[in-house]
């Protein structure tokens, strides 16, 4: 065995050493993402212009790659350019350095005021970063950074790639580069060191320039000039002088209604605190030559107000507290409590007890006594004053979340009619500080859904705002409301228009609640209207009052009232409830019996024309033109008519069920019919009663005169004579029109059936309301609110008039249209709708805070005024001002008298703290101290920049001078040194 088993145990070993190792794979899949992303061979654009890395577009595309199981991601950040016709330069720039080496040594864009921090620092158009994909990832080792150096370094020689490559390296935060450029015979290494503590010599221009040159090791003796540009910033935190103008509201004057803008109806607007937290003040030496200034640590030739530009940006305050988004915002997480005007109010615990008592000691006689048949029957007076006795029962007077005269102001607010002795019979008063009625802001409401701005429903919407910030929160809402619902039903009750609505039909543009109000009034004025009319003609209470009962008495006469009892249940066409409870209808019967027993006789007569002319015309309203009867040529009167039911869109929308449910069958499609021509049957037996003796075409040629056709034919005699007859839809067999002509008894309109139950919707209204939670009521006044705080943010820019805000106000109005006609929009979007109000309204404040530090009002000269208010408005809308003729314009001598006044509080401030000891330490200070001190009008640097530059042979004299660069920031806490050192590869 052992022999046959020796051969097999030699087994030769191969090694491929062809296999390509992670770190091999790595370098591929980068020189892949180069490949792909056409980043081969030189790309020489035009020289950069000046302030294009601000107001050009820098676009980015990633990637991610992987080294073994760590994944890095590869983004390509560039300047979008128009693209150059490369094929015509190539032979030209065969010998060129690279585009990015030359831009090292471009001065055009020096301290960009927004752009990547590699930008600034080096002044690239065009670079590639590698950087761990993960946030808390991070390169650490030296090895590791070497390693990916190397990569980076053999992938750019492989495709001649001639863009900047760097990688990040060390924690994120700190923002560590290094990188590399490689271009034919040249190549630049961008090196960086990162300290929190600062040697002293390197605090200053001469001890920067040492390392610089030093760095550099130029073999050269006359080292070429070096070229630096230096920029101070100062931060200005203090507006000792300058107070915030905003007013805060004084709630107690708001009861007399006397408030700095701010009384019920209005919304308050402005920021609480200072929204400009910081100004920066940049003052650049943009093109200095070594050896023309002198700035070391004894002296300095950097005097601020020397500067030849300054520029100026603004910090603004995180999320300032501001008056309108905080009312707005407040308002909107009404709408997410739970709780019931009942929960909130509290519950009289006694009545509820003794009912429970009573019900408790009667449960077996219920059991053996018979069983009434429930009639709802609704004391209303009852209703008011157990509502009233349950508030006051459950809280004293000092309890009560509204006191009586914040109440009785906003009561008097909302319904102004009630302080004279005449009431305004629902007459809207317009007030002046409204929009004019069909302009552009007062029809906002129909994008919004909301409510008319002079409404009823608005101005109920921002009286319960305000109590929810300043009076009583949740409970003053809940409170009000209910004084809301018994002013409705006390309105109701007594004949009272509600003011502040638009006469009229219920408005489906407007929200809801605005419906509900709208459909309340309706009812009232019907019920004003009949017992008006009860009141006004009792002497001729035959024509004049209703007769209900006319219908109802010929239930008894044959086969064809029975079916008039069945178009009755059926002839819903506006209210569902008033068609299913047809046996709870009542009429108000103030006729004769006799006379309505010989009316309902005649009608129930199934007779001819004949028969029917015989009665007397009932309802006629007018004659119409010219036009007489076919049959006895007598003029053709148009009847008076009931007028169609208002419908709310809840109720449009539950009839649309209704009628959707009864399906396509024959028989659904005929009740279909029947309940949607209630109107119809109205209207004809109106016609029938005002023209006695009538025809269906005599009503066809008044109701629908397109459906009957007129011809002149020749008669007998050869005259020629118009002939009439009904269109082909009129004689299609079993008509709905033809069937309800012979349906319809000669009723006027007063006796009939009402086809508005005033009195059942009027409840059903006043139901609804009385049911809503605050919770509901918030979700139907929120579009009112964001309607009142767009109108009062147009109002307040208009006073500013700033551009970007007027693009911003069209968004959020274009974004509120679509999210607020949705029955039940996402709180999410509307959180986004508030916050750009809100947005808005810090903007505005901003600007009226500069304006006031600016003194834009003070200036006598009208040029000047202009200058400021041109300078403010670009503080607000870009990143950084320049300002003109620096420390010597107008705008200037401002921002320096800003700073001595900030500087003599600081110092006065500190001799007031200082105690002897402290001065002494500071007389023997640093020289760097010493040094601020002389220039006491602006405070230290808050951050030093400084850029140097020259073009030198590297590594020998015979080398070819090649750029070199390097940035420096120092801030307090940070000391940054970013150098670009290029080298030459073919001669050294």
């Amino acid at each position: 065995m052992a022999a046959d088993s020796e051969p097999e145990s030699e087994v030769f070993e191969i090694t491929d050493f062809t296999t390509a190792s992670e770190w091999e794979r790595f370098i591929s899949k980068v020189e892949e993402v180069l490949n792909d992303w056409k980043l081969i061979g030189n790309s020489v654009g035009k020289p950069l212009e000046k302030g294009i890395f601000t107001s050009g577009t820098w676009e980015e595309k990633s990637d991610e790659i992987s080294f073994a199981d760590f994944k890095f991601s590869v983004t390509h950040h560039y300047l979008v350019q128009e693209s150059t016709d490369k094929e015509a330069k190539d032979e030209v720039l065969e010998d060129v350095i690279p585009q990015p080496m030359q831009d090292l040594l471009c001065m055009n864009n020096d301290f960009p005021p927004r752009a990547h921090c590699l930008v600034r620092w080096y002044g690239l158009r065009e670079f590639v970063v590698i950087a761990p994909a993960a946030n808390n990832d991070a390169v650490l080792s030296e090895s590791k950074c070497n390693l990916l150096l190397s990569s980076v370094s053999i992938a750019l020689g492989n495709t001649g790639c001639q863009v900047p490559l760097f990688v990040q390296i060390h924690h994120k935060w700190r923002r560590m580069y290094v990188g590399e450029c490689q271009g034919p015979g040249v190549r630049t290494d961008f090196e960086m060191v990162h300290l929190r503590k600062v040697p002293n010599q390197y605090t200053h221009l001469s001890g920067l320039l040492d390392i610089f040159k030093s760095k550099i090791g130029c073999p050269l003796t006359p080292l070429p000039p070096v070229n630096i540009a230096i920029r101070f910033t100062y931060v200005l935190q203090d507006w000792q002088q300058y107070f915030w103008p905003q007013q805060p509201p004084d709630i107690d004057a708001l009861v007399g209604g006397e408030v700095g803008g701010l009384e019920f109806g209005k919304l308050p607007f402005g920021a609480c605190e200072d929204p400009i937290s910081e100004l920066h003040l940049a003052t650049t030496w943009p093109h200095l030559t070594e050896g023309i200034i002198v700035d070391n640590d004894v002296y300095s030739d950097l005097d601020p107000m020397q500067a030849p530009h300054w520029s100026v940006r603004v910090r603004k305050a995180d999320n300032p507290q501001c008056l309108l988004g905080d009312f707005v915002t407040e308002f909107f997480k009404i709408c997410r409590r739970k709780e019931s005007t009942d929960e909130i109010l509290g519950r009289s615990t006694f009545e509820e007890e003794g009912r429970e008592i009573a019900d408790i000691t009667h449960a077996l006689s219920k059991l053996t006594e018979p069983a009434p048949v429930p009639i709802h029957k609704l004391s209303v007076s009852n209703m008011v004053h157990t509502a009233k006795k349950k508030i006051r029962k459950h809280r004293g007077v000092e309890e009560s979340p509204l006191n009586n005269d914040v109440l009785n102001t906003i009561l008097l607010f909302l319904f102004p009619d009630a302080a004279s002795e005449k009431p305004l019979d629902g007459t809207s008063s317009t007030d002046n500080s409204n929009p004019p009625l069909e302009s552009e802001e007062y029809n906002l409401y129909n994008q919004f859904k909301s409510a008319p701005s002079d409404s009823l429903t608005y101005k109920l919407a921002l009286c319960l705002c305000m109590i929810n910030f300043y009076h009583g929160g949740l409970k003053g809402v809940a409170h009000l409301w209910q004084e809301f619902v018994l002013e409705m039903r006390f309105r109701w009750e007594n004949n009272f228009l509600i003011p502040g609505l638009a006469s009229g039909p219920p408005d489906l543009r407007c929200c809801l609640l605005h419906q509900k109000l709208q459909m309340l009034n309706c009812c009232i004025e019907r019920k004003k209207a009949r017992d008006e009319g009860r009141k006004t003609s009792p002497s001729d209470n035959v024509t004049n009052t209703y007769s209900g009962d006319a219908g109802k008495s010929g239930d008894q006469l044959g086969p064809d009232n029975l079916r008039e009892t069945d178009k009755d249940k059926g002839e819903v066409g506006k209210s569902w409830d008033s068609w299913s409870d047809s046996e709870e209808e009542f009429f108000e019967c103030l006729s004769d019996t006799e006379e309505l027993k010989g009316n309902g006789q005649e009608s129930g007569k199934k007779g001819g024309p004949k028969e029917m002319a015989s009665l007397k015309p009932e309802g006629r309203l007018h004659q119409h033109g010219k036009l007489t009867l076919l049959h006895n040529g007598e003029p053709l009167y148009i009847p008076v008519t009931q007028e169609p039911a208002p419908m709310t869109e809840d109720l449009l929308e539950e009839q649309s069920e209704v009628l959707a449910k009864l399906g396509t069958s024959a028989e659904g499609a005929h009740l279909r019919a029947r309940m949607q021509s209630a109107c119809l049957l109205s209207d004809m037996e109106s016609f029938k009663a005002a023209n006695p003796g009538c025809f269906l075409e005599d009503f066809v040629r008044w109701y629908s005169p397109r459906d009957y056709i007129e011809e002149e034919v020749v008669d007998e005699k050869g005259n020629m004579v118009l002939k009439g007859e009904l269109s082909a839809r009129m004689k299609i067999p079993s008509n709905m029109w033809v069937e309800a002509w012979e349906t319809a008894k000669p009723i006027p309109a007063r006796r009939q059936r009402r086809l508005f139950d005033d009195t059942r919707e009027a409840e059903k209204v006043l139901h609804y309301l009385a049911v809503q939670k605050p919770a509901d009521l918030a979700r139907h006044l929120l579009p009112c609110v964001i309607h009142a705080a767009v109108l009062k943010v147009k109002e307040e820019e208009s006073l500013e008039n700033i551009s970007s805000v007027k693009k911003i106000i069209k968004q959020i109005i274009s974004h509120s249209s679509k999210v607020l006609h949705f029955p039940n929009p996402e709180d999410k979007k509307l959180e986004e709708i508030i916050h750009q109000i809100t947005n808005v309204e810090a903007i505005i404040a901003r600007a009226r805070s500069l304006k006031a530090k600016f003194g834009t009002e003070k200036c006598e000269q009208e040029e000047e005024k202009e200058d400021l208010e041109r300078f403010v408005s670009c503080l607000l809308e870009q990143p950084e001002v320049l300002v003109v003729g620096a420390g010597r314009g107008h705008a200037g001598r401002i921002i320096h008298k800003l700073f001595v006044n900030a500087q003599r509080h600081v110092i006065l401030f500190k001799a007031a703290t200082m105690t002897p000891a402290e001065e002494e330490l500071k007389r023997m200070g640093p020289p760097e101290e010493k040094r601020q001190n002389l220039a006491a009008d602006f405070p230290p640097p808050a951050g030093r920049e400084l850029i140097l530059r020259t073009a030198v042979p590297r590594p020998a004299p015979y080398s070819r001078a090649l750029p070199q660069r390097m940035y420096s920031v120092l801030t307090k806490e940070d000391f940054r040194l970013a150098g670009a050192f290029s080298s030459d590869t073919s001669f050294f």
